[in-house]
């Protein structure tokens, strides 16, 4: 799932003073459905701090994680569909159009809130799934980036929601290339050791690939790196585990990783696993000042 979600939380932020977003946007279908879109979709979100128009690269809900957070049901296996990058194109400019405009105060929702609350940000490439797992994603990063030097709506800044699996691929190494200095990539990293990223991504990718991914990107540019703690059977991860992902991320800029920011949050929306729970704000900020500690890195709670 991408890294924002339908329903945002407040943001500790470090005494930066976000108001809170908590529960303000409809159930994740409407978040995703009223616009009526095949890919498109808009949602409020603290990391965003406000509007992301989000673009859905997986529609098919491909994802080669299975986090147990998670709370998309995944498809049998099978390939994935290229995304039509001509419906895309129009469905973002239309949705640009949408939230730029009077027309986004006429929702029963979103048009209660604050101004500051849906004040367009970016556009995100993630979705039901791993974003770069879209066998066009070079052909969909670049439709994106002619879409605004058109310059016939006002300019937008691309991010991208990613798990890192993939970013050493040539494909999305190519769609990257597109990326000017100002976008961002946010990287999944959820795990201090491959046990743990075992038990919480469930995945068949090898957890120092995710490091090596991070390293590779952030030698590049700068990355922000998005962190989701959860309570397994109601325990909070193990006290080793935060130190030894405390010390995976200090490991990762002694190496010359660019680390911008690390966010901190955990699981918002019901999950699959009855065994996940949401961590309270003291957890999670208890988790962001070892961090800190660590790595004089910074960090922001939500």
């Amino acid at each position: 799932m991408d890294g924002h979600g339908p329903v945002a939380t407040v943001s500790e932020a470090q005494g930066r003073g976000h108001a809170s977003l908590e529960r303000v946007l409809p159930p994740m279908a409407s978040a995703y459905d009223f616009l009526r879109n095949q890919y498109v979709y808009i949602i409020v979100s603290a990391r965003a701090r406000g509007l992301s128009v989000g673009v859905n690269l997986n529609p098919e809900r491909r994802c080669n994680f299975d986090c147990l957070y998670c709370e998309v049901p995944r498809p049998l296996p099978g390939g994935n569909v290229p995304v039509d990058v001509e419906v895309m194109a129009r469905e973002v400019e239309q949705t640009l159009e949408y939230v730029q405009s009077e027309r986004l105060r006429q929702h029963p929702v979103l048009g209660t809130l604050p101004r500051e609350f849906v004040q367009f940000r970016h556009v995100s490439l993630s979705g039901l799934g791993e974003p770069t797992l879209c066998p066009n994603f070079v052909d969909v990063v670049q439709t994106l980036a002619h879409l605004r030097v058109l310059g016939r709506r006002p300019y937008f800044h691309l991010v991208l929601v990613t798990n890192g699996s993939q970013l050493d691929q040539p494909n999305v190494q190519s769609g990257l290339k597109y990326f000017m200095a100002s976008d961002e990539i946010w990287i999944k990293l959820d795990a201090g050791t491959p046990e743990y990223f075992l038990q919480i991504n469930r995945t068949p990718v090898a957890y120092d690939k995710i490091l090596h991914n991070i390293l590779l990107i952030g030698r590049q540019r700068p990355v922000v790196i998005q962190s989701l703690f959860v309570a397994v059977d109601g325990e909070e991860p193990p006290a080793r585990q935060i130190e030894q992902y405390a010390q995976r991320l200090k490991e990762l800029k002694q190496a010359g990783a660019q680390i911008a920011l690390v966010q901190i949050y955990s699981a918002t929306r019901p999950t699959h696993q009855p065994a996940c729970s949401h961590l309270p704000l003291k957890s999670l900020s208890r988790i962001a000042q070892i961090v800190r500690c660590a790595t004089e890195l910074p960090v922001e709670v939500f």
